[in-house]
């Protein structure tokens, strides 16, 4: 038995990011993925305008630049395109394996491709179009769960599909609708240190719960900007605590739920200037004048649209911005309970 948490402590930490088509920084950045000695995996989506800016960008915590790799399509005519091996068009999450290899979900190609944590190309699932068992559209979240089988977020087909890790299909759970483990458009995903899985039912407006074996456990949520309400989550991650954070996409925040799923508290964001934000200032003075000058730079410091949200076993969270081209970082402390944790 558990009992409610009656405080935690969640505080901004920093700003990571700059908008960059290439090198260091983000173009419409909407995962990330924590790897081991500080490293992050972010998830550059792109533009259809600008498709070089697909890509993962490989940096520390410290906002320390370490390499990109992946790409977007390169156009060879107005009616081709390249789509090669470790291209990527529309890029949606990543999971990392127990060797820190990467699997990036595409929701335009309909296939998981996969990356060495050097950049390596490894291999893909050829495209699997379509409703039946192992096939997917337009793909979303991914997570390995303790067996080290991959569950995928089949948005368009409002389901959650089981593979092994080279892609041969297991099992899946979910259906359209509203109503107790059923989805609308779900996104996002994450499993916690019991091997609950927890989606972010996008159009329903909720997160839901379920067992490792897909069976519904409970669900919270509501459509609404009130606390506890959402407006199109993407996002969840669960702590080693229990603690649940929700990327409440378009209510512009970061939402935060004890194990039963009653909300605790909320961030609006807090942002400020990044060291690559001011590397770049600072190589172009005048920029530093215009800045000043400009109306509105309050707003700055705001959630705007967020994607996702991670954490990791030093509670740290990780909330990326796409509009913004930049990552929010939260600190959590060990949250206080209302009485024993059994």
């Amino acid at each position: 038995m558990t009992t409610e948490i009656s405080h935690i402590s969640v505080q901004y930490t920093k700003t990571i990011g700059r908008g960059e088509q290439f090198g260091p920084g983000f173009n419409y950045p909407v995962y990330v993925a924590r790897g081991q000695e500080g490293i992050m995996y972010v998830l550059c989506r792109g533009t259809e305008f600008r498709p070089e800016g697909v890509r993962v960008t490989v940096c520390t915590t410290d906002e320390e630049y370490i390499s990109t790799f992946a790409r977007g399509i390169t156009y060879q005519g107005p009616h081709e395109h390249n789509m090669d091996d470790g291209s990527l068009v529309w890029p949606t999450s990543i999971a990392l394996d127990k060797d820190e290899n990467l699997f990036i979900s595409d929701e335009w190609l309909n296939r998981i491709s996969s990356f060495s944590k050097d950049g390596d190309f490894l291999g893909k699932w050829e495209e699997r179009t379509g409703t039946g068992d192992g096939e997917l559209d337009r793909p979303s979240g991914m997570a390995f769960n303790s067996d080290g089988d991959l569950l995928i977020v089949d948005s368009g087909n409002h389901r959650v599909q089981k593979f092994t890790r080279d892609g041969k299909y297991i099992s899946q759970f979910g259906s359209y609708g509203n109503g107790d483990g059923q989805f609308d458009m779900p996104w996002g995903i994450t499993i916690d240190n019991l091997g609950y899985i927890y989606i972010a039912d996008w159009r329903n407006d909720r997160i839901q719960k379920f067992d490792s074996n897909g069976n519904f456990v409970m669900k919270f949520g509501s459509s609404g900007s009130g606390e506890g309400e959402f407006n199109r989550p993407t996002g969840v991650a669960v702590d080693k605590d229990g603690v649940i954070y929700v990327a409440d996409w378009l209510n512009n925040r970061l939402q935060i739920f004890d194990e039963n799923g009653t909300f605790i508290d909320l961030k609006t964001g807090e942002a400020g200037l990044s060291k690559w934000g001011k590397d770049k200032l600072d190589a172009n003075a005048e920029m530093w004048g215009e800045r000043d000058r400009a109306q509105g730079l309050e707003r700055e410091k705001d959630f705007w649209g967020p994607t996702g949200v991670t954490v990791d076993d030093e509670g740290n969270i990780f909330v990326p911005e796409s509009a913004r081209n930049r990552i929010q970082v939260y600190k959590t402390q060990s949250p206080t309970f209302a009485g024993p944790r059994l």
